[in-house]
């Protein structure tokens, strides 16, 4: 490729590693074709980063923007894993103040394009008076966003979405049949986030909404083999260019660590290696969720009844920033000795889920953590603690790819009995087979990055037949 035939793109992902790691995923791809790549986000986020491959590291400059000291925002603190989630609304203020330095990067640099993330909305306005391209990409699945509707929905304030008990039905512009919405129980947590409050913050709904109204094209985190329906909707309730940009999973050839858990790997393979095929259970929740300490000690006794052997990658705080600390029930970890390892520090996830006697996951539903489970074929056991993370386990239900442990509607309780049914019908139960075999179809589909290849090129194409802005 000749180096004028060459596109520099700016990423520009929100706070957090949830959104971050998958605009690094994409990042990487797009390097590979050799193109730039300049990756913004704060200093300690950027440290943070695993390390770029040798062959990439020419294409991808990692370039660091000092975040604003604002009041209430705790020192360090820029990620959302740095702070309580009362105080992420503060994280948005300061990140809202990264608009200078990144005017000038593009005055400086003058990109062809910019890949902006959901929180950023001033993004397009800078990007269109300095003639740079800019698209909204959603790490998101299109199911989340076509749920959330339209921007004029979005942006109005929708008649129908007066309370969290209205989003808990299919939305209007839904014309086929789905259960994907979101529970009373969920919207109640995060129905404050779509809300005006005392802070200088803007609501959510109304960044999602003049995002994607602002921006020239939406890229999205999804494949039209797993959700054609929702990519469909988008097309017609966005009225622009919605590209796909795959699933985005797991480059198994890419596994450098930099040696961080070479020893916990080796204890946790010798284990492995005893447990017959399909038969563990790998337990974990993520970076930003984890289970509040009622639901820890309803999921550990849950996991002891079930009787099945386990790996759980347990998190006992978000970050350092964490008020409240779990603890597992007392006893716990001696009644299941030899039949369950918990580790409470970083694990090597990829090593585990590729690992034959690993048969299922029991995970929160994030996006990134079922696309990884299914690219590796493990049946999944689903307990979202986040409302998006709900949407992504309703449809993964609905597709009959896993199973929701049940819980109350109104206040999400579920109980130690719900667990083990739940994991023991998905794991080992004739009536949960159907899970089994619909994960190991799709495994081919998530997994394969020949196709993802073919989506990368894909993107490629539409960004550079349109790299230059017409007014």
């Amino acid at each position: 490729m000749a180096a004028n035939d060459k596109l520099h793109i700016v990423m520009f992902p929100w706070l957090a590693f949830g959104h971050i790691l998958p605009y690094l995923k994409l990042a990487k791809l797009i390097a590979k074709k050799g193109h730039k790549i300049s990756f913004i986000s704060t200093p300690r986020n950027i440290d943070r980063l695993p390390k770029i491959p040798p062959n990439l590291a020419p294409h991808i400059d990692l370039v660091k923007f000092p975040l604003p000291s604002i009041p209430n925002l705790p020192e360090n603190a820029e990620a959302t894993i740095d702070v309580p989630f009362n105080k992420v609304k503060y994280l948005k203020i300061a990140y809202d103040q990264l608009q200078q330095p990144l005017t000038q990067f593009l005055v400086s640099n003058s990109p062809n394009w910019i890949l902006f993330d959901i929180i950023a909305y001033w993004v397009c306005p800078i990007a269109s008076k300095l003639n740079v391209r800019s698209s909204f990409f959603s790490i998101f699945s299109a199911s989340i966003m076509g749920y959330f509707g339209p921007p004029s929905v979005l942006m109005h304030n929708d008649e129908d979405r007066r309370k969290p008990e209205d989003y808990s039905i299919k939305p209007k512009w839904v014309r086929f049949e789905t259960t994907v919405a979101v529970s009373l129980h969920q919207m109640q947590r995060m129905f404050v986030n779509f809300t005006e409050d005392e802070t200088e913050n803007v609501p959510d709904q109304y960044r999602i909404a003049a995002s994607i109204r602002d921006c020239e094209m939406v890229a999205v985190r999804s494949s039209s083999v797993f959700e054609p329906e929702w990519l469909e909707l988008l097309d017609e309730i966005y009225q622009k260019p919605v590209v796909q940009v795959g699933l985005l999973p797991t480059d198994t050839t890419d596994t450098d660590t930099g040696g961080k858990g070479n020893d916990s790997w080796r204890d946790i393979k010798d284990w492995l290696d005893k447990q017959e095929k399909g038969s563990v259970i790998y337990v974990a929740f993520g970076a930003e969720t984890k289970p509040n300490q009622d639901e820890l000690t309803e999921l550990a006794l849950g996991l002891e009844l079930s009787g099945l052997p386990f790996i759980w990658a347990l998190r006992k705080q978000r970050g350092s920033a964490d008020p409240e600390p779990t603890e597992l029930p007392e006893g716990f970890e001696e009644r299941t000795r030899g039949r369950g390892l918990v580790y409470t520090s970083w694990v090597p996830q990829t090593k585990i889920l590729s690992h034959d006697s690993v048969g299922g996951l029991l995970i929160h539903s994030g996006w990134s953590s079922v696309i990884e489970a299914v690219q590796f074929g493990r049946a999944l056991v689903l307990l979202p603690l986040l409302a998006d993370q709900e949407l992504i386990a309703k449809l993964v239900e609905e597709k009959k790819m896993g199973y929701l442990i049940p819980r109350n509607e109104r206040d999400g309780w579920f109980s130690r009995d719900s667990v083990a049914e739940s994991v023991r019908l998905v794991m080992v139960d004739e009536e949960g087979k159907i899970y089994r075999d619909n994960v190991k179809e799709m495994k081919g589909v998530f997994g394969d990055m020949d196709k993802q290849d073919e989506y990368v090129d894909n993107l490629l194409s539409y960004l550079e037949s349109h790299k230059i802005l017409t007014k």
